[in-house]
Order: C-alpha cells, then structure tokens, then sequence
C-alpha cells in the first residue's frame, strides 16, 4: 500500500487489551514489521510484581531502555511497522507507581529527567491506535492468559491504569493521531487497516471509532 511506505504505528492500551494480538494481525495485513513488547525476556518483572516498591524504579528504567532502542530501530530501519506498545505509554506506569506511593519521589523525578533527554531524540509515531478496554475486561483477559507473573495484579492497580491510560489519551492526541477504539467492537485487522487508511490524514489528532460488528 504506497500509503504505508513509511507508516509508524503505535498500539496502546492496558495490560491484556489485545495489542499483540493486532500489532501481529495488522502487520500481516499490511506487509509491515511488526515489534512486540519486550515481556519474555524481561528480567524484572517477576520481582516487580512480587515486591513493585522495591523494584519499580529499576523496572522503569529497564522497560524504557528497551523500548527507547526499540523505538530508535523503526526509525532508523525507515521500514513501515507497528509497535506493541509504544515508549510513551511507560510514562503512565511510572505516574501511577509515583502517585500510589509505589515509587520514591526522587526516582520519580529522576525517571522523568531521563525521559524527557530521550524524547528529544526520538520521531513520532505517525499514529497511535488504542484499544479502549474497561479495567474489568482486562482482569479478565489477565486471567484467561494465566501468565504466573500477572497473578498479583489487583482490580485497584487496574482502575488506577485505566485512569492513567484515559489522561494519556487526552494528552498525547495533542500531538500524535490518536485512533481509540472499542475492543470489543472491533473484529478484524481487516476492519482496523480500513478504518487506519480511513482516518490517517484526518485532522481531527483523537478519533473514537466504534464499529458496527454483527454478531
């Protein structure tokens, strides 16, 4: 699709929304690269999980090097692609642990310093897709996956994502395309790729797409 030459496509949303899921569908689809979320090879996460105050700052930094290298890969490739999970969204976990008591101030305030100097290297996404998923829908996506790390997720961590992932949305479609999308509403990546070619010069930067899927 000449479209797509060059086309950088960010999939957000909450643990268990199905990210892979599409990154892998709409890769195949449109006959791009696809990156996926550095979960399996992660040497932090069984302890962040176990002990979060103890190790979420070294799980911060962990996840947002491997993601700015990731990020800084498809840019230099200069190959269409989408990414499972973007660099952006990790400022949200780090806010979260921050405001629940669950990471140091002062890693905080160090985490976002370093942030910020990565950012200033870094090329946009061309467009982000959210898949908008109730904190309820991915506890139970959390569950049917039945990863052993993810057992210590509660409904409170969720609901306190899921308001961070609503403030991301506002605050990051002032500057890249936002497309949020209904999980549950959508079926294909068929459907996703119309719905991308449809809504990707739009000027209006947040798009709520609510498909009509027939059941």
């Amino acid at each position: 699709m000449a479209n797509f030459e060059k086309l950088f496509i960010g999939i957000a949303g909450m643990i268990g929304a199905g990210k892979s899921t599409l990154a892998t569908s709409l890769a195949k689809h449109l006959d791009i690269d696809v990156y996926y979320e550095p979960v399996d090879n992660n040497e932090y996460l069984e302890d962040f999980y176990r002990d979060t105050a103890r190790y979420s700052f070294a799980t911060q930094i962990y996840l947002l090097n491997k993601r700015f290298a990731q990020h800084q890969e498809i840019i230099w490739r200069g190959r269409p692609a989408v990414q499972d999970r973007t660099i952006y969204e990790d400022s949200i976990f780090a806010k979260m642990l921050a405001e629940t008591g669950l990471m140091d101030a002062r890693d905080y305030r160090t985490y976002l310093e370093l942030f910020g100097n990565m950012s200033n290297f870094m090329c946009k996404p061309n467009l982000i897709v959210y898949l908008d998923v109730s904190p309820e829908r991915s506890m139970q996506r959390i569950e049917a996956r039945g990863r052993n790390v993810e057992t210590g997720i509660s409904m409170d961590y969720l609901r306190a994502l899921y308001k961070g992932y609503e403030d991301f949305v506002n605050d990051i479609s002032r500057v890249i395309p936002v497309i949020s999308v209904d999980y549950d509403r959508f079926a294909t990546a068929e459907e996703m790729a119309e719905v991308i070619q449809e809504h990707f010069h739009d000027h209006n930067f947040l798009r709520e797409v609510r498909l009509d899927v027939t059941p």
